[in-house]
């Protein structure tokens, strides 16, 4: 059982403190009814709830909220682990620049805009650690990773103009070319 302490709207939940999912379903049929009749309820009012849980042996914050057929329960980080953006971005100085590279940028993006898809991702950290473990399994040396070219941006502009060319050359909008992974 878990005991809620509060509810929020979903809208001022700040994803800066969401850290770790988990789903949640019904322990068993007696507590399925329960569950479905809050979880429709907190749906209905666009709702969060707030908890308590023992995770790995710790009192954990959470946030339980509707998910599909089940819920989702996601570790919370406290208030002290989350740093202000005005002590980050105070050094932030104001800027001047032309009018015309945000066109510029705003096209470029319009034609990159595409559906989020996790599958897209690849953990390349992984990836190397799984080849060096099966390198130094094999006895032979790691696989040394290639370096990257060094670039040197001089002009924003030009370098937009020429992205925004090579886009509407391909004109491939929302088809993704990179290989899809799972993990295991």
């Amino acid at each position: 059982t878990l005991e809620v302490g509060e509810f929020v709207e979903l809208g001022d939940i700040d994803t800066r403190y969401l850290e770790k999912p988990y789903y949640l379903i019904p322990a068993d049929g007696a507590a399925a009814e329960a569950f479905e009749v809050i979880r429709k309820a907190m749906e209905k009012k666009r709702v969060a709830a707030r908890s308590c849980v023992v995770l790995y042996q710790r009192g954990r914050e959470v946030l339980i909220q509707p998910f599909g057929k089940g819920m989702l329960l996601t570790e919370l980080r406290s208030d002290s682990e989350v740093i202000s953006e005005q002590s980050v971005f105070k050094e932030i100085k104001k800027v001047e620049y032309d009018s015309d590279l945000t066109e510029i940028a705003s096209l470029l993006i319009e034609k990159k805009v595409t559906r989020f898809d996790p599958s897209k991702f690849e953990d390349t950290y992984e990836d190397a650690l799984i080849a060096m473990i099966e390198a130094k399994r094999k006895g032979e040396a790691p696989p040394k990773s290639a370096p990257r070219p060094k670039e040197n941006v001089v002009n924003l502009a030009e370098i937009l103009r020429k992205s925004l060319a090579q886009e509407g050359s391909g004109s491939r909008k929302g088809k993704a070319t990179a290989s899809k992974k799972r993990s295991a």
